[in-house]
């Protein structure tokens, strides 16, 4: 999220350096930006409210991964919600809403940006649990214990979201025509608040909780391959589709921060810092924008993996998405069963045991 709308509002120059020239206002640019929110906001809204209804108005009983799944929706939706503000920014190309309502804005972005992704590696690391160790460890998880680590996890994000409190602020910029006009802008003063800002987010935000989702969806594929049903590749591609959605969005935008970070360590003068400046200057606005539209991705995703359920079961196929399928037997054996994240059956175990009544609820 951050500098999306002062990209989009200035044009491609947003310098760390307070003494440098500030961009000329692009009408162009703030008219796509603009239009880019209003998308978002229409289909990121309604859709995680969506979501938020089937679990809690048809889901009686409620698994981790829905629990998971209901917080992920509720982070997004509330990043939408307040893609007005950003709509509004753009369409007067001046904040109005004043410098304290400019750090809580930012900062309850980054705060749910955060969650979507902490969230996202917590489902990634329940279904590891329940696909490769059912027997060890998947039963210690109860649902007090998922509670304290969700209620857990919110406090992590809104703790580390206290940088866009301290680095942002309104700015008074007057153009060549003398109009004056207000931006909500960070407020570098060194460079080393541009490093710490823009690692930390990309250390704390994709490449941590990213390669937990790679490590445990390689070792869940691993297992699955490994069963009898060894054949199940739409549970797979649905598996690495939420894998590649999620790198997809986000890895343009997390490797702006690293070229950003990069140009910070060159002197004011140098030729290498001005051409990575200028590069992730050019490129912020789109990267931003990528990584603000995957909050409205999800629904369109579920929406697709449940589609076969919208004849039978209509404005209900969501919950039905979400209910697990129930255990396969086979002769003279008890085998468990554990679904995935969308509620497919995909590995065999010896035994029947309480994950699988876990794993078979909504």
């Amino acid at each position: 999220m951050n500098n999306i709308s002062v990209s989009f509002l200035t044009g491609p120059k947003t310098t760390p350096d307070p003494d440098e020239e500030n961009a000329v206002k692009n009408d162009y640019s703030a008219a796509i930006g603009a239009l880019i929110f209003s998308l978002v906001f229409l289909l990121g809204v309604p859709g995680n409210l969506f979501i938020v209804w089937s679990i809690l108005a048809r889901c009686r009983q409620r698994s981790v991964t829905t629990l998971l799944i209901l917080n992920l929706a509720c982070a997004d939706g509330f990043l939408m919600a307040l893609s007005i503000f950003f709509i509004i920014y753009l369409a007067m190309q001046s904040w109005v809403f004043g410098n304290t309502m400019c750090k809580i804005v930012f900062y309850l972005c980054n705060s749910n940006m955060y969650a979507s992704v902490f969230l996202i590696t917590l489902m990634s690391v329940n279904r590891l649990l329940a696909v490769v160790f059912p027997h060890t460890l998947y039963h210690l998880i109860t649902r007090k214990v998922v509670k304290r680590v969700i209620l857990g996890t919110w406090v992590l994000v809104m703790a580390i979201s206290i940088p866009s409190l301290v680095f942002r602020d309104v700015k008074k910029e007057t153009d060549d025509m003398n109009q004056t006009t207000y931006v909500c802008a960070p407020n570098h003063t060194l460079r080393r608040h541009v490093r710490f800002e823009y690692a930390f987010q990309t250390v704390a935000g994709f490449i941590i909780p990213y390669a937990i989702i790679i490590t445990s969806y390689v070792l869940i594929l691993k297992r699955l391959r490994e069963t009898r049903f060894q054949r199940n590749i739409r549970s797979e591609k649905l598996i690495l589709a939420i894998v590649i959605m999620f790198g997809l969005f986000w890895l343009p935008y997390h490797v702006i921060n690293l070229i950003q970070v990069a140009a910070a360590w060159y002197p004011k003068d140098s030729a290498t810092r001005k051409r990575l400046q200028d590069f992730a200057d050019l490129t912020r606005a789109v990267t931003s924008a990528l990584s603000f539209i995957s909050s409205c991705a999800n629904p369109v995703l579920y929406t697709f993996a449940g589609k076969s359920y919208i004849k039978n079961n209509g404005f209900a196929f969501m919950a039905k998405l979400f209910e697990g399928t129930s255990s396969e037997t086979g002769p003279k054996t008890t085998r468990f069963t554990a679904t995935d994240d969308l509620g497919k059956n995909n590995v065999d175990s010896e035994n029947h045991t309480l994950a699988s009544t876990q794993q078979n609820r909504c």
